[in-house]
């Protein structure tokens, strides 16, 4: 059995606060930005906007990118695990690269925090579309839920359990 692919959400206070969610596909991960964070709640979509791809290995990146580097910052691990594709179009499940390309992936995740299943989705916004903005939604599911709100009530590292101000030396 093939082994599931990695998933990794880190908590990245630069020049704003936000979140990066990446999804291991082809060799890379495959990453967007989510200035309010993750929602197990159905009915909240969550802006996403489709960033550069990093290595694998920056998925276990937790510390500080120093000032005058791109994303200069303090970046926590705030959650990791693997997913498994569910997108699928006449009973076959779509290549992950496919289903970015076609801007529609649908996933299940298996995180410290997160779980169920969520939907990526590209918006159209216009003649101007640069393809990048998307949204995060969970869906409905046995792990939604409308009253949790793991980044108010979970804000710590799911690797390390250190918080922000730690992980930057001021804690």
């Amino acid at each position: 059995m093939p082994k599931k692919p990695k998933f990794v959400i880190h908590k990245h206070d630069a020049s704003r606060l936000h979140y990066d969610f990446r999804l291991e596909v082809d060799g890379v991960l495959v990453s967007w930005a989510v200035p309010k964070g993750p929602s197990t709640n159905p009915k909240e979509r969550r802006l996403a906007i489709q960033v550069e791809d990093h290595e694998l290995d920056y998925g276990d990146f937790e510390g500080i990118i120093p000032e005058g580097e791109y994303g200069a910052g303090t970046v926590m691990i705030w959650d990791f695990g693997t997913y498994e594709n569910t997108h699928d179009r006449d009973g076959k499940i779509v290549p992950m690269g496919q289903s970015v390309e076609e801007g529609s992936i649908k996933i299940r995740l298996d995180g410290k925090k997160l779980k169920g299943g969520y939907k990526l989705v590209r918006m159209h916004t216009g003649k101007d579309d640069d393809g990048k903005q998307w949204l995060l939604i969970k869906m409905k599911d046995e792990m939604a839920d409308a009253r949790r709100n793991p980044v108010s009530t979970e804000p710590d590292s799911a690797k390390t359990g250190r918080s922000m101000k730690e992980i930057a030396g001021e804690g």
